[in-house]
């Protein structure tokens, strides 16, 4: 990438080399040549920057910065802690905090990479206005396609007057000034609701949602589909199984589990720091105080030990960012494999057109279809 100050190297993570998708795009690019003006002792937070393009041009300037970043993505944080090393930079310079971390008490610029969840956006621009100041320079980026009116309305609502700047390369700023006489209200967020009464175990149980979670203000037909078609409880007498929500979103797979079967220890992981905690809010609020449960912000199973787990159920996304990739899903499935006992099961629910019983016959060496609909199949591979 090319910035201000020179040329970056930069990768996605995990890195791979059959991923062609680059580590920044034009809206980066458009980003960092709006820069001139900002001290190097300036607070600077980058919110949402998806791989660390941003902050990692910021801490190699010349004078380097050393930013706050905040992002909701544990993958945007080893990304941009490997690009830093990758760059000549020293990482420790650079203060990373996740959405759910107390931002700084004062900020000097706020750069903000719109994310594709407009209610992200409302939660941490809730959490960051109290730190900003008539002075603040607030400039946001993204490409055409992610900006939108409702957008703009939220900078005005939250911050101050807004405007956005011409179109480079399908990319565009937002320029906002911020207004101290705007009052400073709390985020809306989490929001709550009740699940629907044909679903097994959690049927008219309270979900818990922060901002960013999928589907977040209604129960998704795939996973609706999926809790209709759990997997059955072990035979009376048998061992505690553990049981892992892999991408647990807001958790209700792993619950409805916990809720199934008691005994079980069910572990929640998915590499936004707004699912975990949404997760742990929804068991929290559904399970019996003596149901086993941990909350795991990692990328994948690549913190679990090989051989531990006895089933793992996956709702795997197959969106990185604006592209369309099975990259994820194949972490997944692979880690899956790993973790898992011989014997044990990977379920999956996923659209029919993705066709993962391919991918999990190269990986387990088998795969059935346990149940399906027009729109979804879910599959059952084992380790043998």
């Amino acid at each position: 990438m090319t910035t201000p100050w020179g040329d970056l190297a930069l990768t996605r993570f995990p890195e791979d080399p059959r991923d062609q998708l680059r580590a920044w795009d034009a809206a980066d690019e458009y980003l960092l040549r709006h820069l001139d003006g900002i001290a190097p002792d300036a607070t600077t937070v980058v919110l949402g920057d998806r791989w660390g393009a941003l902050t990692t041009a910021l801490a190699t300037a010349e004078p380097p910065h050393r930013p706050v970043q905040i992002t909701d993505s544990h993958l945007a944080q080893q990304a941009t802690r490997a690009n830093l090393r990758r760059n000549g930079a020293d990482p420790d310079a650079v203060r990373l905090l996740s959405t759910r971390d107390t931002p700084p008490d004062r900020i000097d610029a706020l750069l903000i990479r719109v994310p594709k969840s407009l209610a992200l956006l409302e939660d941490q621009l809730h959490r960051l206005a109290p730190g900003v100041h008539a002075d603040t320079v607030v400039v946001g980026t993204g490409m055409v396609t992610e900006i939108h009116t409702s957008t703009l309305k939220l900078f005005e609502r939250i911050l101050g007057p807004t405007r956005t700047s011409l179109a480079a390369k399908k990319a565009r700023l937002i320029f906002c000034s911020p207004d101290p006489a705007i009052p400073r209200t709390a985020s809306p967020w989490p929001l709550s609701y009740a699940l629907p009464d044909d679903i097994g175990a959690v049927s008219g149980r309270t979900v818990v949602n922060h901002a960013g979670i999928f589907c977040a203000e209604r129960l998704d037909i795939g996973t609706r589909f999926l809790l209709r078609n759990l997997p059955p409880q072990p035979a009376p007498g048998a061992d505690p199984r553990r049981i892992v929500d892999l991408g647990c979103g807001n958790g209700v797979v792993g619950t409805a589990m916990a809720l199934a079967e008691p005994d079980a220890e069910v572990l929640f992981t998915d590499e936004s720091y707004q699912a975990v905690a949404s997760a742990e809010a929804t068991f929290r609020a559904n399970a019996s105080s003596g149901s086993k449960a941990e909350f795991l912000v990692a990328d994948g199973l690549s913190a679990i030990p090989a051989g531990t787990v006895d089933l793992v159920l996956s709702n795997p996304p197959f969106h990185s960012h604006q592209a369309t990739t099975d990259a994820t899903a194949r972490r997944m499935f692979t880690g899956s494999r790993d973790a898992l006992r011989p014997g044990g099961e990977l379920w999956v629910i996923g659209n029919r057109h993705l066709g993962y019983h391919i991918r999990l016959r190269r990986i387990f060496g088998n795969c059935e279809i346990v149940s399906s609909n027009p729109k979804f199949v879910i599959l059952r591979s084992v380790r043998n």
